[in-house]
């Protein structure tokens, strides 16, 4: 086993994790950080590294990777330690002082422990296709990682969230032809997406295969040729396609983050929105695994929930010693 102890343990290293390690850095703590994953990221890293995202404050327009990696910069100078590809399995207290052990033994010991486990471990909510197997990871894909692997090719995607259709959209200029395949005529995206998605199928680029669900794949040796969708009267249409990219989601897994102490509601963890504190003193949760009142799931809103959280945590690591706010254009960045 191998043991460390910092100020504040992370159970989760998503966008959310890494700009907890920046906030609390900013407040002279230390930190260690524990993913499941072998790189940083979270889902951003995992799923789509080169969809863009909009809702950034001060980027109109940013990939999943480079929002990642400002984030690992903007972190960097407080040090913080990864324990990557282990997933935390216990979590204990002795007196005021907590014991995070890991999979691979590893134990770390903090005085405040945040969760920011997104939805926990986390995979794809596969198709039930006979012989899907034999394509996965080959034509058939639940992630993108490059675009350009895209290029001059078939491509089938399958859903109606915010996934299939923001594909869709950023893979038809570079695609030899896009079908986006739902079982329903009404897409659930965002309104502005939605109507660049009618407007690109009005003009031919997009087509859209409504309302169909996937039947059955056609190919050999684990190479798409056609995919065949069905209607609810069993009518089968046949599609060309080289790669076939299921959107329906993801499993999610809280592990054994569900059979801690914590007070739960719907798989989300319970939090007092004004210090982000679960109903365990000195353990807090922020960004989409916890719930309060008005909770929105953005990155931004776990951004916030991050300054929030590491002020409260502050008055638990330095005890009766008074913070004075300052502004970090102010304060600057002072590493620990």
């Amino acid at each position: 086993m191998t043991n460390f102890e910092t100020d504040i343990t992370i159970i989760g290293a998503g966008p959310v994790g890494l700009f907890m390690i920046f906030e609390a850095g900013m407040l002279k703590m230390k930190c260690h950080v524990v993913d499941t994953l072998e790189m940083i990221g979270g889902q951003c890293s995992a799923l789509y590294p080169e969809k863009p995202i909009y809702d950034i404050p001060a980027h109109p327009k940013i990939s999943g990777e480079d929002l990642i990696n400002a984030l690992e910069t903007q972190a960097a100078p407080f040090n913080p330690t990864y324990h990557l590809s282990q997933q935390v399995i216990s979590l204990t207290k002795e007196g005021d002082v907590f014991f995070v052990t890991t999979s691979k033994g590893t134990i770390i010991k903090s005085k405040a422990v945040v969760i920011a486990a997104g939805c926990g471990a986390f995979g794809p909510n596969r198709p039930p296709l006979d012989n899907i197997e034999e394509y996965e990871g080959k034509s058939v894909l639940y992630s993108i990682r490059k675009k350009s692997d895209f290029n001059d090719k078939n491509i089938v995607i399958a859903g109606g969230g915010d996934s299939a259709v923001d594909w869709a959209l950023s893979l038809v200029d570079i695609a030899k032809s896009v079908s986006l395949v739902h079982r329903r005529n009404k897409f659930k995206c965002a309104p502005d997406s939605h109507d660049k998605l009618i407007k690109l199928s009005e003009e031919g680029k997009i087509n859209l295969v409504v309302p169909y669900q996937l039947d059955s794949l056609v190919g050999s040796n684990g190479n798409l040729a056609q995919v065949i969708v069905s209607d609810l009267d069993g009518k089968t249409v046949s599609l060309d396609a080289d790669i076939l990219l299921p959107f329906f989601g993801l499993s999610m897994d809280l592990g054994p983050i569900l059979n801690w102490d914590l007070l739960f509601n719907k798989h989300h963890i319970e939090v007092k929105q004004s210090t982000l504190e679960t109903s365990t003193t000195g353990v807090f949760a922020i960004g989409d695994v916890c719930t309060y009142e008005g909770k929105l799931k953005l990155i931004l809103n776990g951004f916030g929930e991050c300054a929030m959280a590491a002020h409260a945590i502050y008055n638990i690591i330095y005890q009766g010693k008074s913070l004075h706010f300052e502004y970090s254009t102010t304060k600057g960045i002072e590493t620990l």
